[in-house]
């Protein structure tokens, strides 16, 4: 097997993994000036600086002893394998490169063999690029889970970033559906990582010439779709794994069904797109917006609003809070404001000091009053002409995609229940009404 043969093979197995932001393109050249992008592992992702890079995409090895039921690269499945040597890996990443097709590497893998094993050839390939070939580019690598700690250390000081995958959200899943796998394997090196980039931050501040453990910190990815727990297990999940092991980034991978098994969803069902997005939010929030888990979802309300993102859900669950005055309100009261994110919540902190606000001001500042404008006075004003009405105030709060969802629904005369954002809507907006103009 060819080079390029296997190149193909073993970036087409990478897909999966999505500890990068998007999957490659296919766009070839026409014949006329310079360039191509070809869709042989191409990826983007964000170094710790901030920087949108592209990354070679891309496995070690596709011939995987172990047999997780959801894996394309499982052992049972019957398709063309191919294992790079280090040497090989090493030169394909120079020579795109060279050619200005990537600025770093994204390197995952099946085991080969034995964890221990596959996690040796991977730090081969990668000290063959900073050693030999001087490659000072961005190297996001996966540790394997079950490989010994020395190993994963010796990774940590070749990349940039380094991850383990948790796959999937309960101890029961893994059981059922990676059986090679366990909790204990995959919790350990995340301890070892997070307590060795801990202690290398400290080694930098007294020497200087310390070399840098996994310097944009480490991630994780867990499947979502393929096990029947909610959204709001995963949520905790998350949140626990931030708090812990001082994550920078959950990744969360909509079940895409490729293997036939009475564990999984048939093969005809749509991967949870929505659901993936609704994580992400919710993620953001947790991250940048001080919310907790607990606040977004709990066990009476387990999964998200398929029409509303979480903080605008979270909003309209918590009337009783609003409306916020924004020449008064406090940074974390106007980032739980919808239509206010963090940027904004700044800009206003900034601009009040100044000048009084009003409406008008935050249109300059880029407030999003369609959404802001339910929840917010300035100088103990609402909005000029604003009407509070169910379906004007949903609908400035969905997305447009949410909006088309909606009316579908409704045109299909679905049950009150389908279509309930919260409890009583109607009698809920109405008392909120009444609050803001006095009534009660």
């Amino acid at each position: 097997m060819d080079l390029f043969e296997k190149l193909k093979i073993l970036t087409d197995s990478a897909k999966y993994d999505v500890a990068c932001t998007s999957s490659g393109v296919d766009r070839s050249g026409v014949g006329k000036g310079l360039g191509s992008s070809v869709s042989c592992g191409i990826c983007h992702s964000f170094s710790s600086d901030g920087r949108c890079i592209s990354l070679l995409k891309v496995l070690l090895s596709n011939a995987c002893v172990y047999d997780c039921k959801y894996c394309i690269n499982r052992r049972s499945n019957d398709f063309p394998r191919a294992t790079f040597t280090p040497r090989e890996l090493a030169d394909i990443t120079i020579n795109f490169y060279k050619r200005n097709y990537i600025e770093g590497l994204f390197l995952s893998s099946g085991i080969v063999k034995s964890p221990n094993y596959t996690q040796e050839l991977m730090i081969e390939a990668i000290r063959i690029l900073r050693h030999e070939y001087n490659f000072g580019g961005y190297i996001h690598a996966k540790a394997i889970p079950g490989a010994d700690g020395k190993l994963v250390k010796a990774l940590g000081l070749l990349c940039d970033r380094i991850s383990v995958n948790i796959e999937l959200p309960s101890q029961r899943s893994l059981e059922l559906l990676a059986p090679d796998k366990s909790k204990e394997k995959i919790l350990k090196p995340m301890g070892l990582i997070s307590q060795s980039i801990s202690e290398n931050k400290g080694e930098l501040v007294k020497y200087h010439h310390a070399p840098k453990f996994a310097p944009a910190g480490q991630s994780t990815q867990m499947i979502i779709g393929a096990s029947p727990e909610s959204d709001y297990q995963i949520l905790k999940l998350s949140e626990s794994l931030y708090k812990k092991y001082k994550l920078k980034r959950v990744f969360y991978s909509a079940y895409i069904p490729r293997n036939e098994d009475t564990l999984l969803p048939s093969l005809d069902t749509k991967p949870p797109l929505l659901r993936e997005h609704r994580l992400y939010q919710a993620d953001w929030l947790i991250r940048y917006y001080s919310f907790s888990a607990d606040e977004i979802l709990d066990e009476k309300n387990p999964y998200f609003n398929p029409y509303l993102d979480p903080k605008c859900n979270w909003a309209l669950n918590h009337l009783e809070l609003f409306p916020v005055e924004v020449n008064r309100a406090s940074y974390e009261e106007l980032l739980r404001v919808p239509g206010i994110g963090v940027l904004g919540a700044k800009r206003i902190i900034k601009a009040r000091r100044s000048q009084k606000l009003d409406f008008e001001i935050l249109k300059r500042l880029n407030i999003t009053l369609k959404r802001a404008k339910y929840f917010i006075t300035c100088d103990s004003k609402m909005y000029p002409g604003l009407k509070f009405s169910n379906d004007e105030i949903l609908r400035a709060l969905m997305s447009e995609s949410a909006q088309k969802m909606y009316d579908e629904t409704l045109s299909l005369k679905a049950s009150p229940q389908q279509i309930s954002f919260f409890d009583n809507p109607k009698n809920l907006l109405e008392d909120r009404v009444k609050c803001l103009t006095g009534q009660f």
